[in-house]
């Protein structure tokens, strides 16, 4: 299948509605779920509109971040790459993931700077914890999701636009 990828979205990714904007990757398909053991689900990729964004550090070999798998057409690779930032705060990175079909090769984007403390805005957890229910992640992890703290957008327009794609409406 050289035509398409395997993409594993542990983040805003998750909510299918955001990754299938046309300006990221609007043939993506959700495979199932899974996990990368031995990396912890943070929000401390520091972003250029202030808030922190997800990133899956290395940790302890007992921690695991769930996430969705999509197949994803290869045409589709460098908009995704540049939606994701990557070179700009980002790399992508080949990460084994556990199914419940065994382990499965896939690929996805990883912080390639730090800075704990960072908070994210409220719809941009929204995202996180709304993909995750979507996709039927392990009720468990969803609830850890929701300890992290987060805070309002101060740009109304931006926050505006993405709360209408969180409940229906049009991409952002």
């Amino acid at each position: 299948m050289t035509d398409t990828f395997l993409y594993f979205a542990y983040g805003s990714n998750m909510f299918t509605r955001r990754l299938t904007a046309s300006d990221r990757a609007s043939s993506a398909v959700a495979e199932g779920t899974g996990f990368v053991a031995g990396r912890r689900l943070t929000f401390d990729k520091p972003s250029r509109d202030g808030s922190g964004k997800c990133d899956i550090e290395v940790a302890n070999p007992t921690d695991r971040v769930y996430g969705v798998l999509f197949r994803i057409a290869a045409t589709e690779e460098v908009a995704l790459d540049r939606a994701e930032g990557v070179g700009r705060g980002y790399r992508r990175e080949s990460l084994e993931v556990i199914t419940a079909h065994g382990p499965v090769s896939a690929i996805a984007y990883v912080a390639t700077a730090r800075e704990p403390g960072r908070r994210p805005y409220e719809w941009y957890k929204a995202y996180v914890v709304e993909g995750a229910i979507e996709h039927g992640l392990p009720r468990a992890y969803v609830e850890w999701v929701l300890t992290f703290p987060a805070r309002p957008d101060p740009d109304a327009e931006r926050r505006s636009e993405n709360e209408a794609l969180l409940f229906g409406g049009a991409s952002p």
